[in-house]
Parts: C-alpha cells; sequence; structure tokens
C-alpha cells in the first residue's frame, strides 16, 4: 500500500490511537547502545524536533538505566505536555553491570515500571506504554489486563506492542484495543511483510517503524572503515561484520545511485521508502544530532513514484540482506521471528 496523501499530514497510530506527526524519534541512541554521547547535543536535538512539528517520542525504561527518560524529563522541561507525545517501553530487566538478564512484564512488574517512568520522566501519564518484548513467563492477556487497568487508572493513555507476532496480535487485540505495535521495518528488514503487517491491519493495529536504516548500515554515511567507538553494539551485530557488510554495502551502493538521480540523500530514499509503503506506518528516526535530524526531516520532501518504488524494489529486493538483523541470542527473544 503507498500512500497518497501530502507526506506531512499528520498519521494516526491504529484505528484507535492519536494522530502524530509523519515522522517519530527514536531517543534510544541519546543515552546508549551506539558509542559515546553528547547530552547537551542530544537535548538540542529534541528542542529542534518539536520545532519542527515533530510529537512523537519513544524511550524505553532500560534506556541507559533510565538516562534516557531523565535525559528526556531535562529536554522536555517546561514544554507544555500538548506538544508531545511519549511512548515508553518496559519489561527488559538489567544487573547492575548493565547485563540484559531477561524479561518481566507482570501486572505487578509493569505497574511498579511504570510509575518509576512518570516520576522520571516528571509527568503524570504517558500516551503509549508497551512491554518491549513477549514475556515467555507470562500470558499476553495478563500483561494487555494489566496495562488496560493503568487505561482505566488514567496513567497511560494507550496500549503498545512490540516485536510480537501475527498470533500474539490477535491475543493482545482481544483484550484492549492496540494503538501501534513496534517492529523493525526497513528496506533490508522486511519480515513483517509476510504475516504480521496484514494482521496488524486486519486488526486497526499502526506500525511505528523502528530500524528505518538499519542502526545506520543504509544510510549512507556507514562504511567498511566505520566504527561506533565503544559499547557501540553494532561491533557484534551480523549484519555489520565481514563479508556481511561487503555485500551489505553494495547494496547501499545500489540505492545511492537512485538517491543521486532524484537529488536526494540514501537517508532520505531509505526513510521516503519506508514512509511509502502506507499511511498506517510511522517511521522512528534514531537522530542524535541536529544534522542527522534535518536530513531525515528532509524525506518528508521526497516523492516516490511507482516506477522509483519498482526500481528500489529490483535494487534492493526483500530479503537482500546478509546476516539476521540481531545476533542468534537476541533473535530467540523475538516472538516476531517465530
Amino acid at each position: 500500500m503507498t500512500t497518497t496523501d501530502s507526506p506531512f499530514a499528520p498519521r494516526r497510530l491504529g484505528a484507535d490511537g492519536p494522530e502524530v506527526f509523519p515522522l517519530g524519534l527514536g531517543a534510544m541512541g541519546m543515552s546508549a547502545l551506539y558509542g559515546p554521547t553528547d547530552r547537551d547535543e542530544s537535548i538540542a536535538t529534541v528542542h529542534a524536533a518539536l520545532d519542527a512539528g515533530m510529537t512523537l517520542i519513544d524511550t524505553g525504561d532500560f534506556y541507559g538505566m533510565g538516562d534516557n527518560e531523565l535525559l528526556l524529563a531535562d529536554a522536555l522541561r517546561g514544554i507544555p505536555r500538548d506538544r508531545y507525545l511519549l511512548s515508553v517501553k518496559f519489561g527488559a530487566q538489567r544487573d547492575p553491570a548493565g547485563a540484559f538478564i531477561g524479561y518481566d512484564t507482570s501486572p505487578n512488574a509493569l505497574k511498579t515500571s511504570l510509575a518509576y517512568s512518570l516520576r522520571r520522566l516528571g509527568v503524570d501519564h504517558l500516551d503509549v506504554y508497551r512491554p518491549a518484548r513477549l514475556d515467555p513467563k507470562v500470558p499476553i492477556e495478563e500483561t494487555i489486563g494489566g496495562l488496560a487497568e493503568m487505561v482505566q487508572a488514567g496513567y497511560i493513555r494507550h496500549i503498545g506492542l512490540s516485536e510480537v507476532g501475527a498470533e500474539t496480535l490477535r491475543k493482545a487485540a482481544a483484550v484492549h484495543s492496540i494503538s501501534d505495535l513496534q517492529i523493525e521495518y526497513s528496506l533490508i528488514s522486511r519480515g513483517i511483510e509476510a504475516a504480521i503487517l496484514p494482521t496488524a491491519r486486519e486488526l486497526g493495529i499502526g506500525i511505528t517503524a523502528y530500524g528505518v536504516l538499519s542502526r545506520g548500515l543504509i544510510s549512507g554515511h556507514w562504511t567498511k572503515d566505520s566504527t561506533g567507538g565503544a559499547g557501540d553494539f553494532r561491533a557484534h551485530s551480523p549484519r555489520f561484520q565481514g563479508d556481511n557488510l561487503d555485500h551489505n554495502l553494495a547494496l547501499v551502493d545500489t540505492l545511492r545511485s537512485i538517491a543521486e538521480e532524484k537529488n536526494v540523500t540514501v537517508a532520505q530514499l531509505a526513510i521516503a521508502w519506508v514512509a511509502a509503503q502506507g499511511t498506517d506506518i510511522v517511521p522512528l528516526i534514531g537522530a542524535r544530532r541536529r544534522e542527522r535530524l534535518a536530513e531525515s526531516l528532509g524525506s518528508l520532501g521526497v516523492t516516490l513514484t511507482a516506477d522509483d518504488l519498482a526500481q528500489i524494489e529490483k535494487a534492493v529486493p526483500a530479503g537482500s540482506a546478509a546476516g539476521t538483523r540481531y545476533a542468534a541470542e537476541q533473535m530467540a527473544h523475538l516472538d516476531s521471528e517465530k
């Protein structure tokens, strides 16, 4: 499905969710997992995003062990609450050394996590609250039931999900309306197209697509010699390794030629492709600096014709990437991959 509406028109998170700016801001990289961070530049980037009209900001309570929420609290202080929407993930458990040690999305645990997120962010409600992954120990119906109680109590406005499969979507939606599914979707990560995306559309569930640039891999800025520095998890990501990287960068080169023909950047082309797959999809932009944010916002001015989309599909067909999107241990936690 392609969109014929203005690229600047708001998009709705599902049938019952809020309207948002057509791009969302993913804040994870401002605090964790992509190497050294710059707090002042991150805050300036949040402000620039809001000034540009962006409304949806996505975070997780485990990003930087709570630091990301505290950063956003500083960035949003004094800004009217109705100017932004907060989407928060919970459930990932970490030890004092920062290691991930599993998931807990039980009703009592989620209520505790919610209480801490509200305190760290300095707000009285969250706009979307979602489990980061499916907890194998807790039926999704129990998790959604606990979240529904928090909707009733006014602490959250909408319930979202993250990285779950079609069957789980159906089970969750049978308990309470689901605004959106947050899941990786890009030119080289198209697994949702077979069953998950059609099911979401059948159920009236929107898609917030993260990884639209595949963590920078298809941004046009990553090279064989690039390194994110200490703490960058891409050093262990299969798609960034050895022959896989060579293969994937060759795909980027084919995109570059198409982008140059349209006088846009590779990143803008890749983001525009995701946005063109349907007005029920909101790409999340993981910009950490104002210059990257500005480039991403430029994607809204990119119009892709049917011929453009066919050319892109030929250059980077579904399944053409080398390597899985996470390491094997992390892939095992993805209900969306089962």
